[in-house]
C-alpha cells in the first residue's frame, strides 16, 4: 500500500493542529483579538435648544406655531393651531407644547420638533382660554377667561380631568403659577368693571379651592409667579399698582410694594431670584429682590416698556418697548446690566404701520431668552416677524418672517402676527 495514500485522517488532523500551534508560537505571547466596531449613539434629531413663536391669523383662520433652532437661527417646524392663539407652554423637558386658542375654545398639543400630528383638545363652550401653565409632568392647567374656570388636562391622554367643566375661580382668570413643590396653584383673576379682581389658591392634588388669601385687597390682578423654593408666590395688581408676596404655607399676604398703577407685566428671574415689572404708564421697569419680603426695588426709566427677558446666565435683562406716531409703531429693545440695572445699549428693531389687533395685544412685543443665553427673541406683532438678537454682541442678527397669513396685499400674502414667544430648555 502507498504510504502517502495510506495516511489516516487522524494523522492529517493532528498535523493541522501542530501547524497552528507553531504559528501561534511564532507570534510569541502577543494575541490579536478580532476588532468589533462600536457604533456611536446617533444624535437626537431634535435641536439642543429651541424657541417657540405663536402667531395669529385673524379671527377666521387658524394660527401657527413656529419652532426655532437656537443654534442655527432657523425655523425647523411650523404647526397649525386654533383660532386666535394667545399663550403657550413648553412642558416635559421640551418634548410637548400646549397652545391656548382663545376664539374656538380649544388647546392645541404637539411636539415642537414635528409639525404634525397636532391634537386638538376641546374645552366647554365659552371658555375662551387665555393662559396655560404647569410645574408638573402629568397635568397642564388652562385659565379660561370666558367662563371663570381653570381646566386640568391629563398629559397622558389629553383629556380634561374632573371637574370636567372646570375648577371655579374668580372673574376673568388671566394668569397661572404652580409652585415648584406642587403644593399650590395660584390664579390671577383680572375681574371687570362690575366685579373686582381676585386671586384663587387651588390644591393641585384634589383640585379643591383653598380658603381666600388673608390680608389681601385686590383690584385687578394680571400676573402671578412662584418663587423657586415654593415658599412665596407674587401677584401683580395692575389696578392698585402693587406687587404682593404670599406665604404659600398659609396663603397669607406678608408684604406689598408699589410699582405704580398701570404696571401690567411681571417676570420672575430664578437665576437672580428677582421680579421684573414693566409699567408703560409710568415709563418704568422695576426689579424687586425676592430674597426678602421687603422686596427692595431698583427703578429703571424706559419709555413705554412692554415685556422683559432675563438671560439664564444672570448677566443681562432685555426690555422691549414701542412708541406710536403718525400711524407708525417704532419698536426697540433696551439692554440692562443685571448686576446694577445700568443701561448697556439700545437695539432698534422696526418702524412699520400699526397692524390691526396688535396695539391691544398684551403680548405685542413678547420676549424670551434661550436656555443657553446666546439669543433673545422678540415677537414683533406689527412687523409680522421675530427679531433675533445675538447676546454676544447685543446686535440684531435676523428678522424671521412669520408664516404667511390669509390676508393679501396686491396678490402677496402678508405674514401672520407673532403674539407670544416662549423658550424651551
Amino acid at each position: 500500500m502507498d504510504l502517502v495514500a495510506g495516511v489516516s485522517m487522524t494523522a492529517v488532523r493532528a498535523a493541522g493542529v501542530l501547524l497552528l500551534m507553531l504559528i501561534c508560537l511564532s507570534c510569541g505571547e502577543t494575541y490579536r483579538p478580532v476588532a468589533t466596531p462600536i457604533i456611536p449613539s446617533l444624535p437626537n434629531p431634535s435641536f439642543a435648544h429651541l424657541a417657540l413663536v405663536i402667531s395669529g391669523n385673524g379671527s377666521n383662520n387658524p394660527g401657527a406655531s413656529t419652532s426655532i433652532d437656537v443654534s442655527g437661527d432657523t425655523a425647523e417646524s411650523r404647526s397649525t393651531v386654533g383660532l386666535v392663539p394667545v399663550h403657550a407652554a413648553i412642558v416635559r423637558n421640551g418634548s410637548i407644547v400646549y397652545v391656548a386658542n382663545s376664539l374656538d375654545d380649544t388647546v392645541s398639543m404637539f411636539s415642537p420638533s414635528s409639525p404634525t400630528p397636532v391634537t386638538t383638545i376641546s374645552l366647554p363652550a365659552g371658555s375662551a382660554p387665555s393662559f396655560v401653565a404647569t410645574a408638573e409632568n402629568a397635568t397642564i392647567y388652562v385659565a379660561n377667561f370666558g367662563n371663570n374656570t381653570v381646566s386640568a388636562i391629563a398629559m397622558s391622554s389629553n383629556v380634561i380631568e374632573p371637574p370636567i367643566y372646570g375648577i371655579p375661580v374668580g372673574v376673568h382668570p388671566v394668569g397661572l403659577a404652580e409652585t415648584p413643590n406642587l403644593q399650590k396653584l395660584y390664579v390671577a383673576n383680572r375681574g371687570d368693571a362690575g366685579v373686582g379682581g381676585s386671586v384663587t389658591s387651588i390644591n393641585p392634588v384634589d383640585r379643591s379651592v383653598n380658603p381666600p388669601i388673608a390680608n389681601a385687597t385686590w383690584v385687578s390682578p394680571v400676573s402671578v409667579a412662584a418663587r423657586s423654593d415654593g415658599n412665596r408666590a407674587y401677584v401683580l395688581d395692575e389696578g392698585s399698582g402693587m406687587v404682593s408676596a404670599i406665604d404659600t404655607a398659609n396663603d397669607n399676604v406678608v408684604s406689598s410694594v408699589s410699582v405704580g398703577i398701570g404696571a401690567n407685566f411681571m417676570l420672575y428671574d430664578p437665576t437672580r431670584n428677582r421680579l421684573y415689572v414693566s409699567n408703560p404708564v409710568a415709563n418704568t421697569v422695576t426689579y424687586l429682590a425676592a430674597g426678602s419680603d421687603a422686596l427692595p426695588a431698583v427703578v429703571i426709566d424706559v419709555a413705554n416698556p412692554i415685556s422683559v427677558a432675563a438671560l439664564p446666565d444672570g448677566s443681562r435683562a432685555y426690555i422691549s418697548s414701542a412708541s406710536v406716531s403718525g400711524g407708525n409703531v417704532t419698536s426697540r429693545v433696551t439692554v440692562i446690566n443685571a448686576s446694577g440695572g445700568s443701561v448697556r445699549t439700545t437695539i432698534p428693531l422696526t418702524t412699520v404701520n400699526v397692524a390691526p389687533g396688535c396695539a391691544s395685544n398684551p403680548s405685542e412685543l413678547s420676549m424670551a431668552a434661550s436656555a443657553d443665553s446666546t439669543r433673545v427673541y422678540v415677537g414683533n406683532c406689527d412687523a409680522g416677524n421675530v427679531a433675533i438678537i445675538q447676546t454676544l454682541s447685543d446686535a440684531l442678527v435676523l428678522q424671521m418672517p412669520a408664516p404667511q397669513s390669509a390676508t393679501f396685499n396686491n396678490g402677496t400674502p402678508l405674514p401672520q402676527n407673532p403674539v407670544f414667544v416662549v423658550a424651551g430648555p
